[in-house]
C-alpha cells in the first residue's frame, strides 16, 4: 500500500506530530550525520511541512516548504529533506520531493525554488530538474552547494 503525503501548517500540527518530525529530524541531521547544528532556526513556524509515515504512523520521510525570501531573497525554498533509515533506497526521497515541488509551485506560482543540497545528493536533486549554480560551500562542516529549479 502506498503511503499518502501529508502537509501541515505549523499551527495546525499536533505537538505529538511536531515532536514526531522534529525528532526524525534530530536522528537524521544531527545524530546520524554526527553533525550539532541549531536545527530549530525560527524559520519552522512560517513553513509548509510535508511528511509521509507508515502505516503504523511512523514518519518516514519530511521536508518542509518556505515561502519566498525567507531564506533567499527572490526564491521560495525546499528544506530540512529527510528520510528515515528505513527506507532509504527505496525512492521515499524522490516521492517527497515531487510532491513537494508539486505542491511549492501550487503556494507560489512561477517562483523559483532555490534549495542547499549536500554534495553527495546532487545527482539526485539534477534527477529532479535542479541545476547546482556558484561554488562548493561548507554549511555546518558538511559540503554542499546551492541548485536552483526554475519556474
Amino acid at each position: 500500500m502506498e503511503s499518502p503525503v501529508f502537509h501541515s501548517t505549523f499551527n495546525d500540527l499536533s505537538a505529538q506530530k511536531l515532536y514526531a518530525l522534529l525528532q526524525l529530524r534530530i536522528e537524521v541531521f544531527v545524530v546520524e550525520q554526527n553533525c550539532p547544528y541549531q536545527d530549530l532556526d525560527g524559520k519552522d513556524p512560517f513553513c509548509m511541512h510535508m511528511w509521509f509515515e507508515s502505516p503504523e504512523g511512523r514518519i518516514e520521510a519530511y521536508c518542509r516548504i518556505l515561502p519566498p525570501d525567507l531564506s533567499y531573497k527572490g526564491y521560495a525554498s525546499i528544506g530540512r529533506v529527510i528520510t528515515s533509515l528505513e527506507v532509504r533506497g527505496k525512492g521515499a526521497g524522490k516521492k517527497l520531493m515531487v510532491a513537494a515541488i508539486s505542491l511549492t509551485r501550487q503556494l507560489y506560482p512561477d517562483m523559483p525554488i532555490k534549495i542547499s543540497a549536500q554534495c553527495y545528493a546532487l545527482p539526485f536533486y539534477e534527477a529532479l530538474g535542479f541545476v547546482a549554480i556558484g561554488e562548493e560551500y561548507l554549511e555546518d562542516d558538511i559540503p554542499h552547494k546551492a541548485m536552483i529549479l526554475y519556474a
